[in-house]
Order: structure tokens, then C-alpha cells, then sequence
């Protein structure tokens, strides 16, 4: 199709009322932002219904009747290990999995398995919000890595990394691989600079990496533990199906930890934090995404990426002013709105009232992303285009 084309017939062009359906996306707008009838370009879910193999997996078990304990089988730990041999080319023996309701509590759990009262975290802003989170939690000090840019390409800043490295209270490094909000796919290059300085220092690597299906290229994608031995075994992967294939609600992901000893030290924080119950839709949904959702996942990040040239080329077009360049993965922008002068939470309250755009606001990664905004297009088309016929009125008028 071409890119300046829009599909009206395209079955994810359709538009399904989210409203009144428990959706924080939808839903949670007015008692967090005041407002109900704005367009929600936020929260990092999909206006898309999941793949009909998951609906179809969750059906059955509502039609079993018995919604008790779970636990997770030989068949649902292979579906993983195959994903990842198939979509990353890498091997993940099942013994090496832990679950967990969601990434974030795997992060915590991480933080006090992995490290004491004191102890270094080093993020590298802008960043997931809840990674600013993790050292105050615990009573553990952050130390901030901020990413270098140029003209909206960020890299790291590998020589001030390896500077906070140093330090004798440096314990861990939290890894956005790919990184949210900026959607770059880290380089091989890259993560061999990590695990080398991480080597050096003795720290241990927590890679968040749920975006990494959510790749445009084929290919492009190194899990972190596949760069060296040293990686694979000093490194903790946290991975799901939730991003992918739009099951953030059914709270299942997956933990990969090759290294043994880390393994039963995390297993026990789970234990003592009383989070290894497992939900039994999620456990279904998952292996029926892993072993039948890979056509539903190319078609929908044709998709989404059609919609990312849109709204790149739109900005380029109509709101110069504004700056946005086309990420390597995911299905968010992280617009620049820094030319237009405008103080930042004054800024985020004429998106939000004279716009009536919900974004997820810059300096909720950090104060790097100040007078930025990330926007999820994971929606329709016609919605997109709504929303930024929105924001050129809003702005033009202004």
C-alpha cells in the first residue's frame, strides 16, 4: 500500500469503542486528567483486538467453568523458549524462566535480589518512568546515565557510563533494549560497549525488553544475554507477550535468567513478595500468542508503521515547528516541541484543553524529556487523523 494512501478497509482501520470498558487509556482519563471526551494518544496499549488464537485460547478457558490456581505446563514454557529461538535466534533453555505479573514488579523484584540498601541504580534518561522509581523503593541511590542526541538520534553516553561504573556502591544498570520512550534498537556494538564496562565493574544487567517483537526490521533485535557468555550469565531478561500482542491485562511475563545462582535469589523475592500465582487467562493467552499470533503481529506492525509515516510526514508538512524522527521499534513517537517556547506542564495543559490530545508528557521519563511528548499510534487511522487535524487547529491558532 502506499504510504500516503489510507486503508479504509484495512481491518485494523476499524474503530472499536474502548469507552466504558475498564480501560485505563479510555476510562482513566478523567479522574487522571480532568477530561473525557479528549483523544487518548497515551498509555502504551492497543486500540487493536488481539490475535483471534488468544481470544479463541481465553474462550476456552472461560468455557472450562474453573477459574482456580494456575501453574505453568511443559507446553507453555516451549512456546517461549520456541518464540525466541524463532523470532531472535535465541536459545532459552525452559529451566531458565520465571514468571511474574508484569515487568515492573520483575524490575523491583530484581532490585532487592540483586542488590543492599545503598547500592547504586543506574538508568539512562529519558527513560520508562518506573525505572526512576526503583532506587527510592528500596532505599537504593539512582544514578542517572542521560542518553546523548543529536537532532532526535540518541545514543549512549558510553564514556560517562563507564565514569558512574566505576563507583564502589555501582550494583546494576537498567537496560531499555528497545528503549521507551525513543525507540531505538540498541546495536550490537552497543551492547558489547555495556557488557564490557558492566564486566569491568562487576555490575549486574537488568534488560527491560518488551518492545522487542515490536521491531520494523527483521532482525534488528540482540537480546542482551546473546552478546557473550559474560552477558548471558550476569544479566537478568525480562520479556512478555503483553507489548506484542496487545494482553497487558492478563499480567504474565516471562524472566529469563541463564545464571542459576541468580535464579533462585530472584525465585526467593518472589516467594517472600508472595507473587508466584500465575492468572490462568494469562498462561493460555500467552502460548496461543507465541504459537499461532505471528501472522497477526506482521500485519499489525505494517500497520503501525504505516501509521508512524503518516503522522512523521504530517509534522513534516504541516508543524514544522515541531521535530519527530521514525523509530527503529515500538509504537511510539517522541515528539519534540521544544521550538514552540512554551513552558512544559503549560504546554501539556494546551495539548490536553485546546487540543484535546492526552500524550504521555516528557518529564514523566525524566526531566531529560522536558518540552517532549511521546504519542502512541497503535490505534486506527481514522483516529490518527483526527487527532492531528486536533493538534494543527490547536496549534495554527494559537
Amino acid at each position: 500500500m502506499d504510504k500516503n494512501t489510507t486503508n479504509h478497509d484495512h481491518p485494523l482501520h476499524r474503530m472499536i469503542n474502548r469507552r466504558e470498558t475498564r480501560s485505563v487509556k479510555w476510562d482513566g482519563m478523567e479522574s487522571l486528567f480532568g477530561v473525557k471526551e479528549a483523544i487518548p494518544l497515551w498509555v502504551a496499549d492497543m486500540d487493536f483486538t488481539a490475535p483471534e488464537p488468544v481470544l479463541r485460547a481465553v474462550r476456552d478457558v472461560a468455557n472450562h467453568g474453573i477459574l482456580g490456581y494456575a501453574t505453568p505446563n511443559a507446553s507453555f514454557q516451549q512456546s517461549i523458549a520456541d518464540w525466541m529461538q524463532k523470532r531472535h535466534g535465541w536459545n532459552v533453555s525452559p529451566e531458565w524462566l520465571v514468571y511474574t505479573p508484569g515487568i515492573v514488579p520483575a524490575l523491583n523484584m530484581a532490585v532487592e535480589a540483586f542488590t543492599e540498601p545503598g547500592d547504586h541504580i543506574i538508568i539512562q534518561p529519558p527513560v520508562y518512568g518506573p525505572f526512576h522509581k526503583l532506587a527510592s523503593n528500596h532505599g537504593r541511590e539512582l544514578v542517572l546515565n542521560p542518553l546523548l542526541h543529536d537532532e532526535l538520534h540518541y545514543k549512549m553516553d558510553l564514556a560517562h557510563l563507564e565514569q558512574v561504573a566505576k563507583h564502589e556502591k555501582a550494583k546494576m544498570l537498567v537496560l531499555c533494549s528497545p528503549h521507551n520512550p525513543i525507540g531505538r534498537v540498541w546495536t550490537k556494538e552497543e551492547l558489547k560497549s555495556v557488557m564490557e564496562i558492566a564486566a569491568r565493574h562487576d555490575l549486574i544487567v537488568i534488560s527491560d525488553e518488551i518492545h522487542a517483537d515490536l521491531v520494523f526490521k527483521e532482525g534488528l533485535h540482540t537480546p542482551y544475554a546473546m552478546i557473550s557468555e559474560e552477558a548471558k550469565m550476569h544479566s537478568i531478561i525480562c520479556t512478555a507477550a503483553s507489548k506484542t500482542f496487545n494482553i497487558a491485562g492478563l499480567h504474565t511475563s516471562n524472566v529469563v535468567i541463564a545464571n542459576e545462582e541468580l535464579r533462585e535469589k530472584f525465585k526467593k523475592i518472589i516467594e517472600k513478595n508472595a507473587l508466584s500465582s500465575m492468572n490462568i487467562f494469562g498462561i493460555a493467552a500467552t502460548e496461543a500468542a507465541y504459537r499461532e499470533g505471528e501472522p497477526w503481529l506482521s500485519e499489525t506492525l505494517e500497520y503501525i508503521h504505516e501509521n508512524m509515516v503518516y503522522v512523521t510526514e504530517f509534522i513534516h508538512t504541516h508543524l514544522p515547528e515541531l521535530r519527530v524522527k521514525l523509530p527503529d521499534s515500538t509504537y511510539l513517537l517522541w515528539i519534540d516541541f521544544r521550538n514552540l517556547q512554551i513552558p512544559h506542564k503549560e504546554l501539556y495543559q494546551f495539548l490536553l484543553h485546546e487540543a484535546g490530545l492526552v500524550f504521555s508528557s516528557g518529564t514523566d521519563f525524566g526531566e531529560h524529556g522536558e518540552g517532549f511528548m511521546r504519542m502512541n499510534v497503535a490505534c486506527s487511522r481514522r483516529l490518527l487523523e483526527e487527532a492531528m487535524n486536533k493538534l494543527k487547529i490547536a496549534l495554527q491558532s494559537r
